[in-house]
């Protein structure tokens, strides 16, 4: 058996986990094989499967989500208590007194992910039939896709943290693959580069948690982690959760690790539409979720997670505010959405369920925001510059109304999926006492607001106004493999949120996991919360409407204030990088080479020089003439008896 714990209305209880699962449960395992078999295929069959590797991928996708399906059908049908399970799959790492297995967990919480992560990632693969259909190399891009979403789905049904670093590297090696799938272009292949080197800097993070967990707790298994918990000192669990969280801020592209993101873009549309929605970014939030145990015991590690988040959502809706790139200003998006969900995630139980009903919403507004973005790109030549769109409502239509739905949903209007769940966390930021709920509580709220006006800039710069194309630019709609997934994301955008919240709450279906949680008021009243979040959105989106649709919109970007200057270079990140990391890594590495060189080097190089000096001093001594060799008995004969007759 293996024992997890739950926070339980700010207690802890013991949760006992079977170590075997039965029925259609002990097909788990397929979750993650068969989109692993299709990489496996399209990669190794090579030129082989050309013609028909790419609707395979797609069909083993679609063949995890029916499994994941399955199984979430045959849980629902048992007793909350009894809806977690453990897949033993082998003996892992047998050495002597430590015995690793590789097994899955079926638990409410893994099932939300892997029922995201299939038919979002699905849908994906669907739209990029469409998308990648002239590309030579699509085979490849399916490969990966297939790579990418067995490896997001390892990483959240992984039962212990080894296993789930296997699923968090091959998340980052897929992300690398696809970020620089056209790596011809040096500037894609550089972006590859960066997001592969700041996620590892993350990854240091996670290891180091996982070596302090196994010095303290014997043990990286997530049942016995959390049950052990209880008997360690807070400063060894403040340490671990803040390593987490490093992990975490490289994943999901968190403050201060959140350069790599906007770079991202430089893969194709669907790639941004997958990493942004149901894999990558996504990762650090179920990390620090899945370790609430953890974080509910260390108070300065959960306070640290709730900063980053409130940092973070403020950050990203200001850099979204500033970018023409209209994907830049959807990755700023993301970047910001996913502050919201790391500051629920660090308010502790009564945040943790809101974290995930909000992640499981945005998936799907913004997978179908990013891919309506493509299919723009489609319809105008590849194009991201909004500054040269307009218009694209008369001639886009189903882009423009599945977009359309996708805005109103991450503004938070009323009964979109966005209001349902960002609400929430609002109203969580404002639940404790002293000066908590006022700074995250107003950081979640001025976010709000921020979040109508950016998105709002985009929606009107791209589909409403004058147009602004060019004559070469004729805009058209997309084939029905890339906007039927756009129209299915777009009902999700309109009615998941409603659904997840009172036909089917999420919150409880998330409870044998993180366990059941009173109500807690707010220190403002919910109904002046709710109305207040409804005035801020609506002065946002209604300043966007006056500036970018009322009015006309240059095609030029006007050189704008300093901290619309600063938005623009993401506020300076990369060069806050450079100055603090970057050369003085270069200075150190130099210094050390220089060392190594002048020091080291040198001394063996000048003790080698010195040898063979002597060395060939001592050689003109050997010249074959005997009398030169009497002369120097002579002069040791004499040398020996003045030392002598001075001793004497």
């Amino acid at each position: 058996m293996l024992t997890a714990l739950s926070a339980t209305a700010g207690e802890t209880a013991a949760v006992a986990i079977p170590s075997g699962a039965n029925g259609v449960t002990a097909l788990g395992w397929l979750l993650v094989a068969l989109p692993l078999l299709g990489a496996a295929l399209l990669l190794l069959g090579g030129r082989l499967t050309d013609s028909f590797g790419p609707l395979l991928a797609t069909l083993l996708s679609w063949g995890s989500f029916l499994v994941g399906a399955a199984i979430f059908v045959a849980m629902l049908a048992s007793d909350p208590g009894e809806r977690a399970s453990s897949i033993a799959l082998y003996d892992w790492i047998p050495a002597g007194s430590i015995d690793v297995s590789a097994s899955l967990l079926i638990d409410p919480l893994s099932m939300a992910f892997v029922l995201l992560v299939t038919f979002v990632g699905s849908l994906i693969h669907v739209y990029s039939l469409g998308y990648m259909e002239h590309d030579p190399d699509k085979r490849r891009f399916f490969a990966y896709l297939n790579l990418f979403v067995a490896s997001m789905l390892l990483l959240v049904l992984a039962d212990s943290y080894l296993l789930l670093f296997v699923g968090w590297e091959g998340v980052g090696l897929a992300s690398w693959l696809l970020i620089g799938f056209w790596n011809h272009n040096p500037a894609f292949a550089t972006a590859a580069n960066k997001a592969f080197i700041v996620n590892r800097v993350g990854d240091v993070g996670l290891l180091l948690a996982m070596s302090l967990m196994f010095a303290t707790f014997g043990t990286v298994d997530f049942g016995e982690v959390n049950a052990a918990v209880a008997g360690a000192g807070e400063g060894t669990i403040t340490g671990i959760g803040l390593l987490l969280l490093l992990a975490a801020c490289g994943k999901s592209a968190q403050f201060p690790l959140q350069s790599w993101l906007g770079d991202a873009m430089a893969g194709p549309t669907p790639v941004s539409a997958l990493i942004h929605a149901a894999t990558m970014v996504t990762a650090g939030v179920y990390l620090i979720v899945r370790s609430h145990v953890l974080f509910d015991a260390a108070p300065n590690a959960q306070l640290a997670v709730v900063v980053v988040g409130a940092i973070t959502l403020v950050y990203g809706a200001i850099v979204g505010c500033a970018k023409d790139d209209m994907k830049k200003a959807l990755a700023a998006s993301t970047m910001s959405q996913i502050g919201y969900m790391m500051l629920a995630a660090g308010l502790g139980p009564v945040g943790y369920a809101f974290a995930i009903f909000h992640l499981v919403t945005h998936g799907f507004f913004k997978a179908g925001m990013f891919l309506g973005a493509g299919s723009v790109m489609h319809g105008t030549n590849d194009q991201v510059d909004m500054r040269r769109f307009g218009g694209l409502s008369t001639v886009m239509k189903i882009t423009w109304v599945t977009f359309g739905l996708g805005w109103l949903a991450i503004l938070g209007v009323p009964p979109f999926s966005g209001f349902w769940s960002k609400d929430k966390i609002i109203e969580a930021a404002f639940v404790g006492e002293g000066w908590r709920p006022w700074v995250f509580g107003l950081a979640a709220l001025i976010g709000a607001g921020i979040t109508a006006f950016y998105m709002s800039r985009l929606f009107f710069m791209t589909f409403h106004g004058k147009k602004r194309w060019t004559e070469d630019v004729h805009p058209h709609e997309s084939p029905l493999t890339m906007t039927i997934p756009m129209m299915v994301l777009a009902v999700g955008s309109a009615v998941l949120g409603l659904v997840l919240a009172t036909v089917a709450p999420i919150t409880t279906w998330l409870e044998p996991t993180l366990g059941h949680v009173e109500h807690h008021e707010p220190v403002l009243p919910i109904p002046v919360l709710m109305a207040g979040t409804l005035v801020v959105v609506a002065v946002g989106a209604v300043w966007a409407w006056l500036v970018y649709a009322r009015a006309e919109v240059p095609e030029v970007a006007p050189a704008g204030s300093a901290l619309t200057r600063a938005a623009r270079r993401d506020l300076y990140q990369d060069e806050l990088n450079e100055t603090l990391l970057m050369w003085p890594g270069i200075k150190l590495t130099r210094g050390l080479v220089e060392t190594d060189r002048d020091v080291v080097d040198g001394a063996f190089g000048g003790l080698s020089v010195t040898l063979a000096r002597s060395a060939n001093w001592l050689r003109r001594a050997q010249n074959g003439f005997a009398r030169s060799y009497a002369l120097t008995m002579l002069a040791g004969v004499v040398a020996f008896l003045g030392a002598l007759w001075v001793i004497n």
